[in-house]
Order: structure tokens, then C-alpha cells, then sequence
């Protein structure tokens, strides 16, 4: 059977489409034609009512990190707000923190257990 081999490319609406191109080049370091390292994606449909991202967006990107506290940090340095929640942490899934783009659009930061 034919199948999906990996993400081809994420599009969304913008309302400054070169000011949140050039947001994620900077903050996180994504650009347009973007080489993501290879590791595992997870593709999981949320109930409608889920309060784990904000009711009024119908996705949210998350981003393997290489250094979750090192880019907080950076972030942080940026003026970037940061959320984490310790329930979220667990040594199974790693470490996760969420942000927002300019555009309000909610990203999750995660950085996978090692090994």
C-alpha cells in the first residue's frame, strides 16, 4: 500500500507573512525551505473540546528541540513569553513548553528523553 513518508510542509494563514516568516528564522531558527533533523513525528487528532491547546485554534505545531533550557532561555531573552507545567515533564515523553508565534498561533517546544 501506497503511504505518507513524513511531513512535506506546514501552511497557514498569516497576517505579516514576511514578519512571522523571519520570527521563526530568528526565535527558532525554521525558514521556508527548512532541513529538519530525522526523529519521530507525532500525528495525533485532539477531541473538540480538549483544553490542551486554545479553543479558539485548530492546530498547534509542535518542534523537537535540541536544548529546551538553553532555548528558553534565549526566548525568554527575546521577550517571549514561555509556559511550562510540570505535568507535562515526565521521563518517558521528555520535557515540553508551549509559546505563541505574533500571530497568537500556540507552539509546543519538546525535547525527547534521551536515549
Amino acid at each position: 500500500m501506497a503511504r505518507a513518508t513524513g511531513i512535506g510542509g506546514v501552511f497557514f494563514r498569516a497576517g505579516d507573512i514576511e514578519a512571522l516568516a523571519r520570527w521563526y528564522e530568528t526565535h527558532l531558527g525554521v525558514t521556508g525551505f527548512w532541513e529538519q533533523e530525522a526523529g519521530m513525528t507525532v500525528f495525533a487528532p485532539f477531541r473538540r473540546d480538549t483544553d490542551y491547546f486554545p479553543p479558539d485554534k485548530q492546530w498547534m505545531i509542535n518542534f523537537r528541540v535540541d536544548d529546551l533550557t538553553a532555548l528558553m532561555d534565549e526566548l525568554a531573552a527575546a521577550g517571549i513569553a514561555i509556559e511550562t507545567r510540570a505535568e507535562w515533564d515526565t521521563p518517558e515523553t521528555g520535557r515540553f513548553a508551549r509559546i505563541h508565534d505574533p500571530d497568537g498561533n500556540p507552539i509546543e517546544l519538546w525535547e525527547p528523553p534521551a536515549g
